[in-house]
Parts: C-alpha cells; structure tokens; sequence
C-alpha cells in the first residue's frame, strides 16, 4: 500500500512544525524539550538506540515492529534535524536530486568530492 503523493511529505512537514514548536519548551511537559535540553549527545544516543531497535525488529521479520521502531528512529533523526535549525524538506530534496542515480554511482561521486561515505 502507497500514500497518495505527497502525504508522506506532508506528514514529516507537520511533525516537524511541531517538533520545532517543542522547542524551548518545558521539559517537565514535553519530551521533545527534555531531549533538546539533555543536548545533542542525549538526541544521537536515542538515534543510535532506535536504530538498534529497527535492525532487530528487521531480522525478526515482524511487519509491525519493523513499522513502529522505524517511526521512533525518524522521529528521533527528526528531532536531531530540527536541532540543527533543519527540516525534513531538505531531506526530501535531497533524496529527489539523488533519484535516477546509481547507488554506486552517488557513492563514488561522495568519495570523490571527500563527502561522507
């Protein structure tokens, strides 16, 4: 099953916002503000853990927890974005400018230009 074209933009664009609206907030209210106050290690620390927790839930093969952890780790690398004063959009457009392009060979033009691997 698809989303229409579009929504899956949309989507993170609204999460984003209200991500970005968390900020600066209160921490004893909201867990965005408390993870944006523990600081950047403590935002790249749940990354790392979701991302742990969506590789297992791969290997065991279970559509559903594929799904939910996958959502935890782009809503932690969403709150890592909107840390660093950026949005989702530039994500998407940069996954756009990368279609049509060989895995390979975008791999190669990073290494080439000294870009991350």
């Amino acid at each position: 099953m698809s989303a229409a074209p579009g929504q899956g933009g949309d989507a993170l664009a609204r999460l984003a916002d209200v991500i970005e609206s968390r900020i600066g907030g209160d921490p004893q209210r909201s867990y965005v503000a408390q993870l944006i106050a523990r600081g950047q290690d403590a935002i790249l620390k749940k990354i790392g853990e979701e991302a742990t927790e969506t590789v297992i839930a791969a290997k065991d093969g279970v559509a559903e927890r594929i799904i939910s952890e996958m959502a935890d780790l782009w809503f932690h690398c969403l709150v890592a974005l909107a840390s660093h004063g950026l949005r989702p959009e530039q994500v998407l457009a940069e996954l756009e400018r990368r279609a049509g392009t060989s895995g390979l060979d975008e791999k190669a033009a990073r290494k080439a230009t000294g870009g991350a691997q």
